[in-house]
């Protein structure tokens, strides 16, 4: 079992540096009308940039080039019902822990004490065993996945307004998805169709999976103004041995670790950061923040989308690419009208030249 990895943050780094300026039209409310169809900003390792469809990321990697992907299942983890006393109530699952048990966050008028019934889609009962923070452990009548697939929602980020319907229930969804747990998507994963990926292999492209279940913790704002203050939510991960394999070989031909997402990054690093040799399988919860500073060991390029201001995702992918380049690739794309968040456009960051992976 790894262990729970945070490491800290350049002391004088504050959430304001990782601040943009964001028109509320260009979150985008439903996806494209193709997976492969979106924009791609590409960030160059000499830091320029060019605009892009998402169809050309296969000109844009090598033949020995391995991309990772989470293979992770987003799960129809809200749930609506009321309490005994008939105040409504809204359920948000985060994890399972066992086949009829979870953690889940719990809206209410008046939280529920241990011990408490609640009546969930008007189907089945659960009963409130406690609290784990600000997390409800609750017990379930009957396996978890089962009552979520017969009766939950799609779990879309705050900033989507509409209701969840069967396109979303489709969209908001790897073609490669597997492992189900999570309950926000890996976005950038979204891009990808079928004919993309026999682009890809056909380029010669290797690719891997990870595991790492979104949590909701992923749209939580950065509640203190020092970077080095903030305590980062748990997410649990798997790197399997294939996958650790995989990047040795890409190493050892010359080849990049393209992360497709940062929660694949989060998995790389995060396993990365359990040994002091080559990449191992590992497996546990992680609490990795990525902040200006960190030296990435694993990955060397990304494929992500456009992120919250003042976020840990931004944090992330500055200390990919630096602060300024970043300052500028958002500009740019507010500038030029990309869509940003979950359903919008994706980005191609290269590292700079002039750092390297240890």
């Amino acid at each position: 079992m790894a262990p729970f990895l945070s490491f800290p943050a350049v002391p004088d780094l504050t959430v304001d540096d990782f601040d943009y300026a964001l028109p509320p039209e260009l979150i985008a409310q439903t996806p494209a009308a193709e997976r492969s169809a979106s924009r791609l900003l590409h960030l160059d390792a000499g830091g320029a940039l060019h605009d892009r469809r998402f169809a050309d990321l296969a000109e844009l990697l090598r033949p020995a080039d391995l991309l990772v992907f989470n293979d992770t299942r987003v799960i129809k983890a809200r749930l609506y019902g009321e309490k005994s006393t008939g105040g409504k109530v809204e359920v948000l699952v985060e994890r399972i822990t066992e086949p009829d048990r979870a953690l889940a966050h719990l809206r209410a008028s008046k939280s529920p004490k241990a011990g408490a019934v609640i009546r969930l889609a008007d189907a089945f009962d659960v009963t409130v065993l406690g609290r784990e923070d600000d997390l409800f452990d609750l017990r379930f009548p009957a396996p978890v996945l089962d009552l979520l697939d017969a009766h939950g929602s799609t779990p879309l980020p705050p900033y989507i307004t509409h209701a969840p319907d069967a396109g979303d229930d489709a969209r908001y969804q790897t073609v490669y998805a597997r492992e189900p747990g999570a309950v926000a998507a890996p976005t950038a994963g979204l891009h990808f169709d079928t004919p993309t990926l026999e682009a890809l292999r056909a380029r010669g492209v290797d690719t891997a999976f990870v595991t790492l279940h979104v949590g909701a913790g992923t749209f939580l704002p950065v509640r203190v103004q020092r970077l080095a203050e903030h305590v980062m939510h748990s997410e649990w991960y798997t790197v399997p041995q294939a996958t650790a394999d995989a990047v040795a070989r890409a190493r050892a031909r010359g080849g990049r670790v393209v992360a497709v997402g940062t929660t694949s990054v989060r998995a790389l690093e995060s396993a990365a950061a359990c040994g002091n040799g080559p990449l191992a399988a590992a497996t546990g919860d992680t609490r990795l923040f990525i902040t200006p500073g960190y030296a990435y060991r694993v990955v060397d390029a990304l494929v992500t989308n456009f992120h919250l201001p003042k976020s840990t995702l931004m944090m992330l992918v500055s200390a990919l690419a630096g602060i300024e380049p970043i300052r500028r690739a958002y500009a740019h794309a507010v500038a030029r009208r990309y869509r940003f968040f979950s359903y919008g456009d994706a980005m191609f960051i290269e590292r700079p030249a002039t750092a390297q992976t240890p």
